[in-house]
C-alpha cells in the first residue's frame, strides 16, 4: 500500500493534480476537504472537537486502507490547527501495517497563488478563494507548520497538472523497482 501525501499552499493545485494522478495510477483519492467540510458542518474549524474527529477521520482512513492494501492519495494544506505530530502519526500507523508514505510537496510562486485563489472552481469545496483572507491568514500566522521532509518538491507555477502528475507518477514507478 502507498500513500501519496501531497502536501502544499492553498491554491498550488493539490486537488488538480492528485485527480490526474489518480487517473493514472487508479489509487483512490481521499483530498482533504471531503473531511474537512464533513467535520466542519457540525464543529467550528479549529475547536477541539473539530481538531479531534478531522485527525481521526484521516487517521481511520488511513488504517482501513493500508489493511486492505489499498493505495491512497491525500491531499494536506499544511495549518497551525494540525497537530504537529500529525505527519508521523501517519508515517507509524501507515508503515506499521506494511505501507509506505510518499511525501510529495508542491510550491507555486505567490502571485499565481493568488490568481488561482479566485476561480470559481475553488467554491465547490469550499476552499479558499478570497485573496485578502489568505493574505490576512498566512500574515497571522495560519499556514504554520513544521516542515514535511519531502521525496518530491515540484513548482506548479507553469507546469500543466496533468504534467506534474505524471512527474509524480514517474516517480511512483521508480520506487517499485
Amino acid at each position: 500500500m502507498q500513500l501519496v501525501f501531497i502536501h502544499g499552499a492553498p491554491g498550488v493545485g493539490k486537488l488538480t493534480v492528485a485527480r490526474e494522478l489518480a487517473a493514472l495510477t487508479e489509487f483512490r483519492l481521499f483530498h482533504n476537504h471531503l473531511t474537512v467540510d464533513l467535520v466542519s458542518s457540525v464543529f467550528a474549524f479549529g475547536g477541539e472537537s473539530f481538531v479531534r474527529l478531522r485527525q481521526e477521520i484521516w487517521l481511520a482512513t488511513f488504517r482501513e486502507a493500508a489493511s486492505q492494501n489499498l493505495s491512497l492519495i491525500f491531499t494536506f494544506a499544511p495549518e497551525a490547527t494540525v497537530p504537529a505530530g500529525f505527519v508521523q502519526t501517519t508515517i507509524n500507523l501507515v508503515e506499521s501495517l506494511g505501507g509506505q508514505v510518499v511525501f510529495v510537496e508542491l510550491t507555486c510562486a505567490e502571485a499565481e497563488i493568488e490568481r488561482r485563489l479566485e476561480d470559481p472552481s475553488r467554491r465547490a469545496f469550499d476552499k479558499l478563494s478570497s485573496v485578502a483572507q489568505y493574505r490576512e491568514l498566512k500574515s497571522s500566522g495560519a499556514f504554520v507548520f513544521p516542515a514535511i521532509a519531502s521525496a518530491l518538491s515540484l513548482d506548479t507555477s507553469n507546469t500543466a497538472p496533468a504534467d506534474t502528475a505524471a512527474k509524480i507518477y514517474q516517480y511512483l514507478d521508480c520506487l517499485k523497482r
